[in-house]
Order: structure tokens, then C-alpha cells, then sequence
């Protein structure tokens, strides 16, 4: 196995399939739309002959979570606070029009993927970040119906330390 493997993004996916007539171990799937990340080498070549961009290499291992400083967080903070209560007034005025509402729904789903970026960024959702992990031990002993999930993710990210 290489050191990335490849991922497709379904969203961009065009369905040209040029993947399937490349990949020298038969890792992508038509039916699915999946890569075999078992079966895949990561030679990149269905990455290359992808004419929609759609499959990109990933590293089997991700680089340690860099230090974030202090202040900066803060200031995400601050941002992700003022996208928040954009939210709650973007949700009122959608309560009270009377017309579509497609550009206020486009406006909220914009704020909200705009938060996720910005939290990520501030280190708190990356997959192998400590806070990540704290926040799966949690779920797990809360010991709902995702507590099974949160362990299965426990015990196949790793903490970069």
C-alpha cells in the first residue's frame, strides 16, 4: 500500500468511469461510487484520468494537529458567535416570509457549513484531535444508540500527539 489512497467526492462525480479503466487493482466501484481503500495502492492514476476532479489522493496518515494559538481561537470564536446569531435571525425572518425562502435557506446552510469550517479550523473537529476523542468518549458514556459508533471511531483514529 502507498502512503495515500484515493477518495472520490460523489457530489463531483460526473460518471465518465475512465477510473474503472485504470485503476491497476480494480479499487473503484461503479455501483457504489466507492475506492476499495483496501485494494487501493495509491498510485493516483484514477486521480489523474478523472476528467471531473472528482478522486483525490489522501494521506493514510495524517500530519500532527499544529498548535493553534490562543488569541486566533478567540477571534474564531467570535466569528462562529456573530454566524450563530446570523442563523437565529436569518431562521426568524424565514419564519415570517411569506414568499419561497430559498435565498434565506441558502443563506442559513451557508452560515452553517461557514461555522463547521471555521470550528475546524480552530482545531475542534479534526479527526485525530484530542477534542475530537473527548467528545467521542462522551457519547460513549452517555450510552445511547451511538455509543457503539463512538467506540468503532475510538478504536480506528488515533491520537497525533
Amino acid at each position: 500500500m502507498g502512503k495515500s489512497h484515493a477518495y472520490r467526492n460523489l457530489k463531483l462525480c460526473s460518471k465518465d468511469c475512465l477510473c474503472l479503466f485504470v485503476c491497476p487493482t480494480g479499487a473503484t466501484n461503479n455501483e457504489t461510487g466507492q475506492i476499495d481503500f483496501d485494494k487501493c495502492i495509491g498510485c493516483g492514476a484514477c486521480a489523474a484520468a478523472c476528467p471531473a476532479k472528482a478522486i483525490t489522493m489522501i494521506p493514510n496518515v495524517m500530519p500532527k494537529q499544529q498548535p493553534k494559538n490562543p488569541s486566533v481561537i478567540n477571534q474564531i470564536f467570535k466569528v462562529v458567535d456573530s454566524k450563530i446569531d446570523e442563523i437565529k435571525i436569518l431562521n426568524h425572518l424565514l419564519k415570517e416570509n411569506k414568499e419561497d425562502g430559498r435565498l434565506i435557506k441558502t443563506l442559513i446552510h451557508s452560515n452553517k457549513v461557514m461555522i463547521e469550517d471555521l470550528l475546524r479550523e480552530a482545531g475542534y473537529m479534526l479527526p485525530q484531535s484530542q477534542n475530537t476523542h473527548e467528545f467521542l468518549k462522551l457519547i460513549k458514556e452517555t450510552g445511547g444508540s451511538s455509543a457503539h459508533i463512538a467506540q468503532e471511531l475510538l478504536d480506528k483514529i488515533k491520537v497525533n500527539e
